[in-house]
């Protein structure tokens, strides 16, 4: 676990806790964010707690919550590390359904990028998400990445499998 935080002009993305359980079982709850997702709809705040154990001791990725600086609301989560697959960094996030549409993704996964490239010379990023789910293809545009192609998105336990869209960027400065 890391004990980074980073604040930009609306959230501060910090490391994510057990206390956390209840808020992150909002939105990995709500089936119209998980339809998107790789995990399935979470039932039980039990299966929240086990995950956020997980997150707290892996050390092969940086997992970071993001609160609402207004509120202090905890309205999603995102990561970013290494990803030997795709040669470079990778990210992923996860917003409340009502938090969606103002923004919020786009401003964290910024800030994940600019750590990843201002601490450990990161350059190249690169995502996917489901075909149906354009609005996270926006968020990526936004970060400045670009559209290469076609893959294959599939949840963990197989239940559901359809088309990726991947998406990738060379930064030679930080991040905006």
């Amino acid at each position: 676990m890391h004990d980074i935080k980073i604040r930009t002009e609306r959230l501060l993305l910090r490391p994510l806790t057990i206390a956390d359980a209840e808020d992150v079982f909002e939105w990995v709850s709500d089936e119209r964010v998980a339809r998107y997702m790789v995990y399935t709809t979470y039932t039980d705040i039990e299966q929240v707690r086990q995950w956020l154990a997980f997150v707290c001791q892996d050390a092969s990725t940086y997992h970071f919550g993001f609160e609402r600086l207004s509120d202090g609301k905890l309205i999603g989560s995102g990561d970013i590390g290494p990803d030997t697959k795709r040669d470079g960094w990778g990210f992923g996030y996860n917003l409340r359904y009502d938090s969606w549409g103002m923004g919020y993704a786009t401003e964290a996964v910024r800030a994940m990028m600019r750590y990843a490239y201002e601490s450990f010379g990161a350059r190249k990023f690169a995502s996917g998400h489901c075909e149906p789910n354009l609005a996270s293809g926006n968020v990526m545009k936004k970060c400045g990445l670009h559209f290469t192609g076609y893959g294959t998105f599939q949840k963990l336990d197989g239940s559901c499998k359809m088309r990726s869209m991947e998406y990738e960027g060379y930064f030679d400065e930080a991040p905006r």
